[in-house]
């Protein structure tokens, strides 16, 4: 037995601790026997004085045992699930989903919702009329078993432990720590029933981690982890320096993601969902070469099979197929005014700054800054150029949909502070950094 104030200055003179007082620590969380207040000291101890890789497992292990862990063994596909840290127009789940469950795989993603200046996949995903991400136990095993995916929010019974100290740690100061991290999304991930996982690091001013040295850290501490909780894991370093794609807003991302299993995707996401669902099939046995994986992906959009594959995972979640048919639909009592930003000058763009955006768009409605906040899906904001681009005087920069003219004001500051031009040639950094696989 450990009294919680013994838990909290061990960490608190820099000791390490042990695989006992970390569980006790956990189960007393869920229990109600730790208070909010001795929580919060032991996470700040932690945010200050760090763990070992020995800790942080220890740490993911009682998380991921805090609640219920799916058993997916009676589907016999490889169950690959992919998790992004974060950035602004990041739909990729949207798209790797359908998209890997039409060549071969199982993919049970569960996802978050946006809070701040990133998007999260599950308001997206609320933007299709209908749709359905609280799914119960059998519905959503049958789901995976029936059509070889799923898109979910994180239920009560999954990992509880993380549920608490996330939102401790958000109202606390205590976010930035890379082993509470990686027992956060790890044990989420874990819970799950996957045999491996992908995971896309994100950094730049878009990015939770702005630094590239910190998200590889990241990078290399979750691969590590999860390979010594014994499922197979590799990450993909991503650059979020300017919104990923054009559409920034949850109606939007949505139309975009259609239109990328269509065949008419914008260049950087393309290239961003096809290196992380390469490794996905690597992962899961169905391709050995990268080479093949891409052959594979866009056969299977080029085929149609996987626009069909995303009209039936929203068809069984109770969305409406009928805008997956025709976007235009989104459209229908929605946003009121759309703004058109031009451009002023001939010029090269040499910055769209990613998190500048993602907060305009925030502030139009599409995003959260508490988490009880109301959604508008409707609004947002669409970039007709991007780094590197050359803008004639009164071309359309970008296109700004929106409901509150007061917001946009606010939001239109927020653009213009994003906006940076040259009249020289830029050169575009490649959006994919590098392959962590140890």
């Amino acid at each position: 037995m450990y009294l919680p104030q013994e838990i909290i200055a061990t960490k608190r003179d820099g000791k390490r601790l042990s695989k006992n007082q970390i569980q006790h620590f956990v189960d007393g969380i869920v229990r109600g026997d730790f208070f909010d207040y001795q929580a919060t000291a032991l996470l700040m101890a932690i945010v200050l004085n760090g763990m070992d890789p020995e800790e942080t497992t220890a740490l993911t292990e009682a998380m991921l045992h805090s609640g219920r862990i799916e058993n997916l063994d009676a589907i016999k596909r490889p169950k690959i699930d992919k998790h992004s840290t974060g950035g602004v127009g990041d739909k990729v789940s949207i798209l790797l989903a359908p998209l890997m469950a039409s060549a071969g795989l199982c993919v049970p993603m569960m996802s978050g919702r946006g809070l701040g200046h990133t998007g999260g996949t599950i308001d997206k995903l609320e933007s299709i009329p209908g749709f359905n991400i609280n799914l119960e136990q059998s519905m959503y095993e049958n789901q995976l078993a029936r059509i070889h995916q799923a898109m979910i929010g994180q239920s009560p019974d999954i990992v509880p432990a993380d549920q608490i100290l996330y939102s401790l740690r958000d109202v606390t100061g205590t976010v930035e720590s890379i082993p509470l991290i990686c027992a956060s999304i790890l044990s989420k991930k874990l819970a799950e029933g996957i045999d491996a996982l992908v995971l896309d690091v994100k950094c730049g001013s878009g990015a939770f981690m702005t630094n590239e040295s910190n998200a590889r850290e990241l990078a290399h501490a979750l691969v590590g982890i999860s390979k010594s909780m014994g499922k197979p894991a590799s990450a993909i370093l991503t650059r979020m320096n300017q919104p990923l794609g054009c559409a920034i807003g949850n109606s939007l991302e949505v139309i975009e993601s259609i239109s990328c299993l269509c065949g008419n995707g914008p260049k950087d996401l393309m290239q961003v969902t096809y290196e992380l669902g390469a490794e996905m099939l690597r992962l899961g046995g169905i391709c050995e070469e990268e080479d093949e994986a891409f052959q594979l992906m866009q056969n299977k959009i080029s085929s149609g099979e996987a626009l069909s594959a995303f009209r039936q995972l929203v068809h069984a979640q109770g969305g409406s197929t009928q805008v997956v048919d025709d976007t235009s639909l989104f459209s229908r009592s929605k946003h009121s005014h759309s703004y058109i930003f031009n451009g002023e000058k001939p010029a090269y763009i040499s910055e769209i700054h990613a998190k500048y955006i993602g907060e305009a768009a925030r502030i139009l409605g599409a995003g959260r800054s508490h988490a009880k906040e109301v959604i508008d899906s409707a609004v947002g904001i669409y970039l007709n150029y991007k780094v590197g681009d050359f803008i004639k005087p009164g071309e359309t920069l970008c296109r700004v949909d929106y409901n509150d003219s007061n917001k946009l004001v606010h939001a239109l500051d927020r653009i213009e502070k994003a906006l940076s031009f040259t009249t020289e040639e830029v050169v575009i950094d490649n959006v994919i950094i590098e392959r962590i696989t140890d």
